[in-house]
């Protein structure tokens, strides 16, 4: 159903950024810096993002004892065949200059007793390259400086609709506290964030509802590789707690805590040559595996060892004092929980989508960096990098002609959340099979039609209206995931199919998706069975 909006504000802008975490303002201030006039509209206020919450660090090659061609090598191994293996040495190459931006700008980061930048290990890492601030606060750290830099941002400010034309983008009709408005402008880089609340547990902010994968979907662009979700291994638990969790960063093991289950055995004994240090699908399928065998609801994680926890973690610390455990005396209950999309937008290395004028970065992206599960502290890394190189790309939209003539809100259909979560963490979790996939697809038009049965709600207000937006691209994301999940038969990185636990080669290919002229996402395939446009190794023209 389409509405005719009352349009109270209108403006223009060479750029719009979606987004106000690492990659948004990233790419806004390259942006502002080449003299692009850039609007930046924030869902939230200043600090509701993923950035905000990051606790691991960022992964940047070390001076010594490290080389690009190590961290490539590890990334593509936690990949599991499906990075782009030019766009994770792009990204790699990228880092230094990337993280030397941000401490011009005041990030300050940890560093050890010679004075130098302290380096810590993590999953997957085959050596010591991760840079923390506040110990367990480097996202807290990034998004201070990043916010420091005095960008102008419309906060509680959401996108209805991506406007395109012959010639591309051409703007955003936008709700926000002032009703809904225009804003004229030939590039969009949607830096939204992730999908974690289609999940009922997730390390992600409230405002993480899959935004930007929904938006480009309707504006005909293609996403790729989204039955790729990442489940933190070591999420904190706690009986019957929903929502966003706290997570036990992975630095905690790179420091010697160890996971055991509730008999005091290890739990990745024999699973991984790294054991608890593995890439997180494998420690996240060994926990899920225990605690199925043992019929628990979680592990533990015994970090008691560690000297000066308190200072080391001190958001971790002050996370588990709020429910009655001390980490230097007590073993900390964890569980895995929803983190992190490995897929997304399709995009090449400096965030082109297949729209003319629309841009990704992020998490909400998909550049090849990850493939089929993202190596830990790949993800500030690849917002600074690709955010930055999208900022800057934006420049050749200059000039481009179209604006926006009229103002419609296409009604979309949606799930009631909370039933919407609890299908998706039933069945579309850390392991997976046919049966209950499809059994998630039949029981999503049951959910539609009995919203559709409900009537409208009111729309007095911009948190209303961005309340419906939210459960419309939550409920569009998860039939895309569980369309590509069911046509995966296979287990591949943190894609896990119980009823398929092998590799397939004839399915060592990404997937990719878009909306078909009924408004239904279909799976798009070449008449070899592979996905069309870029492919594993080959990207569009970064020139």
């Amino acid at each position: 159903m389409s509405t005719s909006l009352p349009i109270a504000w209108e403006s223009e802008a060479d750029l719009v950024v979606v987004g106000g975490g690492v990659a948004g303002l990233t790419a806004a201030r390259t942006a502002s810096r080449r003299g692009l006039r850039v609007l930046t509209l924030s869902k939230g206020g200043a600090t509701d993002t993923s950035t905000q919450y990051a606790q691991g660090g960022i992964a940047v090659v070390a001076p010594h004892g490290d080389s690009v061609e190590s961290h490539v090598q590890d990334t593509v191994e936690a990949g599991a065949g499906l990075c782009a293996a030019g766009a994770v040495r792009s990204i790699v190459e990228g880092g230094v200059d990337a993280v030397a931006a941000l401490t011009d700008l005041g990030a300050v980061f940890d560093l050890g007793r010679d004075g130098q930048v302290s380096r810590t290990r993590e999953g997957g890492h085959s050596t010591r390259r991760i840079i923390h601030a506040g110990g367990d606060a480097t996202g807290a750290e990034v998004q201070r400086a990043l916010n420091a830099a005095g960008l102008p941002v419309i906060f509680g400010a959401a996108v209805v609709e991506i406007v395109t034309g012959e010639n591309g983008v051409r703007g955003v009709v936008v709700v926000s506290e002032q009703g809904f408005g225009i804003v004229h402008a030939p590039a969009v880089l949607l830096a939204t964030g992730g999908l974690g609340q289609l999940y009922a547990c997730s390390t992600n902010p409230a405002g993480a509802t899959a935004d930007g994968i929904a938006l480009a979907l309707r504006a005909g662009a293609v996403v790729s590789d989204l039955e790729f979700v990442q489940f933190h291994p070591t999420v904190l638990f706690t009986p019957g707690g929903l929502g966003r969790r706290p997570l036990i960063s992975e630095a905690v093991r790179g420091e010697g805590a160890v996971l055991v289950d509730s008999e005091g055995n290890s739990v990745t004994a024999g699973v991984h040559p790294r054991g608890d240090l593995a890439p997180r699908d494998v420690v996240s399928r060994a926990i899920a595996a225990r605690m199925q065998e043992l019929g628990t609801d979680h592990v533990y994680l015994d970090a008691r060892s560690i000297d000066g926890f308190a200072q080391r973690f001190p958001t971790i610390t002050a996370s588990c004092r709020e429910v009655g455990i001390d980490p230097r005396t007590d073993l900390i209950p964890v569980a895995p929980a929803a983190h992190y999309q490995c897929g997304g937008i399709l995009t090449d290395p400096h965030g082109r989508t297949t729209v003319p004028g629309l841009y990704a970065a992020g998490e909400v992206a998909r550049t090849g960096l990850h493939g089929a599960n993202r190596l830990a502290s790949n993800s500030l890394l690849e917002g600074l990098v690709v955010g930055e190189r999208a900022g800057a790309a934006a420049a050749e939209r200059l000039g481009a002609a179209g604006r926006i003539t009229e103002a419609n809100w296409v009604r979309h259909s949606r799930a009631d959340r909370k039933l919407l979560q609890e299908l998706m963490t039933e069945h579309a979790s850390v392991v997976r099979d046919g049966e209950g996939l499809r059994a998630a697809v039949l029981r999503m038009v049951g959910l539609i039609a009995d919203m559709s049965v409900t009537g409208e709600q009111s729309h007095a207000d911009s948190a209303s209206v961005i309340r419906e937006l939210e459960d419309s691209a939550l409920t569009l994301t998860a039939r895309v995931l569980l369309l590509t999940a069911a046509a995966r038969t296979e287990s591949r990185g943190c894609h896990t199919r119980s009823d398929h636990p092998d590799l397939r080669e004839e399915l060592h290919r990404s997937t990719a998706v878009r909306l078909g002229s009924d408004g239904r996402p279909q799976l798009l395939t070449d008449a070899t069975g592979s996905t069309p446009t870029w492919g594993r190794t080959a990207v569009p023209s970064t020139s």
